[in-house]
């Protein structure tokens, strides 16, 4: 009876893992070249905003920092999963040019950011001459959880790279790639590929590809509106308060900001960010 049994729960086993389990669709949605120009052009802080606004999570990928603060990246998120090092799974995974990071690199090029989730924020993700490849790609940035090693050549590379820090250790001591493009986690923030991917000396954000159009047009908003405060507040010094902070698609028209921005043309019948008005 109890071999039976086991021949049972072990048949079951084999057939379970011979086919795929349920799940979502790795990819959110697509992001033209035009849309993708357009976000490029706004703030982190600004796109964080929009998706606050939405009601969204958090979109920042915290400890991700430049290498150098003059870097800036905008692209499609191509990713990257690292494991734990364990002896069976090293002997599994696609070995030389076939592993999944070099799988994940020749998915890369002018308009793609590679994003990798390290096991722990000083174990390293790579370095000069797995980068090189990245550099000879033209990739628009590399983002990570992790640190980068060789920052001397990384920096000569020229693209742009947002790490927790530069490190000595070696990557393949702790831990092995995985897989390429499915969701990651980067200290909390969830990266789909073909996201976007944005960062400046500020940090990095992720904008989710199905909802990327309408950040763009809150954020664009919000920031139109800031340096219309900003170039009032130049002209007539003042606490801020009067006109900001303000709530995008909650500005009352009869307020002093509802009438400052009516003075430059902006009003509900031409911007989402006033009461009534909000489109998310």
């Amino acid at each position: 009876m109890l071999s039976s049994a086991l021949r049972h729960t072990r048949s079951n086993f084999l057939r379970s893992s011979l086919r795929s389990f349920a799940s979502g669709p790795s990819q959110g949605g697509e992001i033209s070249d035009e849309l993708l120009q357009k976000l490029g052009t706004l703030s982190t802080q600004a796109l964080v905003d929009g998706l606050w606004v939405m009601g969204w999570p958090n979109a920042q990928i915290n400890g991700a920092r430049a290498l150098d603060s003059r870097m800036k990246c905008v692209g499609r998120a191509v990713t990257l999963k690292f494991v734990p090092a364990r002896p069976d799974i090293a002997q599994d995974k696609p070995a030389g040019g076939d592993s999944p990071e070099y799988e994940a690199f020749e998915l890369c090029g002018p308009n793609e950011v590679l994003c990798m989730e390290s096991i722990g924020p000083w174990e390293s993700v790579g370095g000069d001459i797995k980068f090189l490849r990245l550099q000879q790609l033209e990739i628009a940035g590399l983002v990570t959880n992790g640190s980068v090693r060789d920052t001397d050549e990384v920096l000569g590379y020229g693209f742009p790279c947002f790490s927790h820090s530069s490190t000595a250790c070696q990557g393949p001591a702790a831990m092995q790639p995985w897989k390429c493009n499915d969701l990651i986690n980067l200290n909390g923030t969830v990266v789909r590929p073909g996201d976007v991917i944005i960062g400046d000396q500020d940090g990095v954000v992720c904008v989710p590809a199905k909802v990327a159009e309408k950040v763009y047009s809150i954020a664009h908003g919000r920031e139109a509106i800031e340096e219309i405060v900003k170039d009032e507040l130049s002209k007539n010094p003042g606490p801020p308060g009067k006109f900001y902070p303000f709530m995008s698609g909650k500005i009352k028209v009869d307020s002093p900001l509802g009438q400052l921005l009516a003075s430059k043309g902006i009003t509900p019948g031409n911007s989402n960010q006033f009461e009534g008005k909000a489109d998310w």
